[in-house]
């Protein structure tokens, strides 16, 4: 019985540069970072761009390993100016031994919608439900876009950088009402200030 070769995966470098020839003119770009490529699109043109990371000879990502949704209010201390949802997606090509990481980002911050890539990816499904169950990121044309960790009566989405720490309700067993009862939250919201202690001959240092 004979056995294929695995294949060698190309050089980070090589890969950002044959994926920004492929998708030219579609995306906002192509970057490398510590060996990794991050192709950044617009949602008007993220399903044209999937689709050619899937089928395309050079790429030939026939796999979508993980999808999470990003809240980038207060990032970089505030000094972010862009939108503020996006949908990031790694992509896996075994045949070619090659990864990708694909950023979207949301058009309207106040109603985050991207496609969905279900059609494409079967895989999407449950990484989809959780991006809206968690940052509210609607996935237009998902055909069962349902909250998948919190309860059926959530309300908010709990990874937003606005969704207080406490949450809104809280949950009880009612012991007379024999169910599980929604009240609002007692917890008294409060900030925990780090607290530095210096000495000056800490650990026998001088």
């Amino acid at each position: 019985m004979s056995h294929s070769a695995p294949s060698v995966s190309i050089r980070p470098e090589a890969l950002r540069d044959q994926l920004a020839s492929l998708l030219d003119g579609r995306v906002r770009s192509v970057e490398l970072a510590l060996d990794e490529v991050t192709v950044t699109v617009d949602a008007a043109q993220y399903i044209d761009v999937m689709q050619t990371l899937r089928d395309a000879p050079v790429a030939r990502f026939e796999q979508l390993i993980d999808l999470c949704g990003i809240d980038y209010a207060d990032y970089g201390d505030g000094r972010w100016e862009g939108l503020r949802f996006a949908a990031v997606s790694h992509l896996l090509s075994v045949s070619l031994n090659q990864r990708v990481r694909v950023r979207v980002f949301c058009p309207d911050d106040d109603f985050p919608v991207v496609p969905s890539v279900m059609h494409l990816w079967n895989s999407a499904n449950w990484y989809e439900r959780e991006a809206f169950d968690l940052y509210g990121i609607v996935f237009e044309g998902h055909n069962d876009l349902r909250r998948i960790l919190t309860d059926y009566g959530f309300i908010g989405h709990p990874f937003r950088k606005d969704f207080p720490l406490s949450g809104h309700v809280e949950m009880r067993y009612d012991a007379e009402r024999m169910r599980v009862v929604y009240e609002p939250v007692s917890i008294e919201p409060r900030e925990n200030t780090p607290r530095i202690i210096r000495e000056d001959n800490y650990g026998g240092l001088h």
